[in-house]
């Protein structure tokens, strides 16, 4: 809630949450390092402040363990809201980049093959909309593995959570990643790099004051080729 700007500068890439009171993007003007907001597009928390605009008839569930609710991706006026109500005012305030969030929360509702391409494609006409009205955007995905083959040229990089430590939501601390859950995570992640030939940001998480351990997992990610970014369940450590 609190940047430590110049801290800050010293990474290339920098995500902030462009709604915390006082955050601005001129306090980072800096050549080599670029700020990021984030943006959820698949979900949105009543306390965001386009929430309000969101029609009643997009509300297609919850996610209680953030307590949001989840979008219809697929209804007809969502590229046009996404690009004019959420991330055109953060465009005017200075942002050039953008961390896109919740790509895959279509997941929590759609079951059948038909309801998933539905959503899948409302997000692809929504990503398509931000980059035609601002061709300048940079993207990062989190995750959103589904859509890429269609959006991949859009991207900046692709981001993931949870390789090798996750954060236990219920708990609000940090739980371990099963084998079978980084073998299919690191397949797709290795697919990114190989196939679309984009960057991949690894956000692992580790509790706080663990340092030696922070250092450790970070060795690992960047091992694979990937860059690290291992930080508290809160996102409030370098």
């Amino acid at each position: 809630s609190q940047p430590p700007w110049e801290e800050l500068r010293a990474f290339d890439v920098v995500v902030v949450d462009p709604d915390h009171a006082g955050t601005d993007p001129r306090q980072h003007e800096h050549a080599d390092s670029q700020l990021f907001a984030y943006a959820s597009l698949g979900e949105v928390h009543p306390s965001r402040p386009w929430f309000a605009d969101v029609p009643v008839g997009w509300h297609a569930g919850k996610n209680a363990a953030w307590g949001s609710v989840v979008l219809d991706v697929s209804a007809p006026g969502y590229p046009g809201f996404v690009t004019d109500k959420v991330i055109a005012p953060l465009w005017e305030k200075g942002y050039r980049g953008f961390f896109l969030d919740t790509l895959d929360s279509w997941q929590l509702l759609a079951k059948t093959p038909e309801a998933r391409a539905r959503q899948q494609a409302g997000l692809i006409a929504a990503i398509r909309a931000i980059k035609t009205r601002f061709p300048g955007a940079r993207l990062i995905f989190n995750r959103g593995f589904e859509i890429l083959p269609e959006v991949h040229e859009l991207a900046t990089m692709v981001a993931a959570e949870s390789l090798f430590s996750g954060h236990d939501h219920a708990s609000g601390g940090v739980v371990p990643v099963s084998a079978a859950d980084r073998a299919w995570l690191l397949a797709r992640l290795q697919e990114v790099k190989e196939r679309y030939r984009l960057p991949v940001l690894v956000i692992d998480y580790v509790a706080a004051g663990q340092r030696d351990l922070a250092r450790q997992t970070a060795e690992k990610i960047r091992a694979l080729g990937m860059v690290p970014w291992v930080t508290t369940p809160a996102l409030d450590a370098l």
